[in-house]
């Protein structure tokens, strides 16, 4: 009988361990973006991430950093209320022509998770006209 009752009390806690690590707080509308195809002649591309706080407590971005030096961001800077979005929007400047896949940490305070990863792509093409 110690056994069974020891059982379930282990069950509940792994259950209400998990519960609280599922709750997810910050929710992106996605996580990569795709901009296909994009000319090299200077112009630049960019992409705003939007997220939502779907917790009680505010969020704020701390840090946001990207893979290169191509790639730039502009953040939300106030605490993001329950409730209420943010965004971050990632530049990319092309200097070559290539296919590319560049990531951007942002890292949250008051958030769950406290990292997420977002990531830009595409390809670089010689001309407008391809794009």
């Amino acid at each position: 009988m110690k056994k069974a009752v020891l059982f379930i009390i282990v069950c509940s806690m792994t259950s209400l361990i998990y519960a609280q690590k599922a709750d997810t707080t910050i929710v992106f509308n996605k996580l990569v973006h795709d901009f296909s195809s994009i000319a090299i002649n200077g112009w630049k591309v960019d992409y705003s991430f939007e997220f939502t706080n779907k917790g009680a407590q505010p969020v704020t971005i701390q840090n946001v950093a990207s893979t290169c030096g191509c790639t730039t961001s502009v953040s939300t800077k106030e605490p993001v209320e329950p409730g209420k979005t943010g965004y971050i929007t990632v530049t990319y400047r092309p200097s070559a022509i290539t296919t590319f896949d560049r990531s951007v940490s942002v890292k949250f305070a008051g958030g769950n998770p406290e990292t997420i990863v977002l990531r830009i792509r595409g390809n670089v093409t010689a001309s407008v006209e391809n794009w």
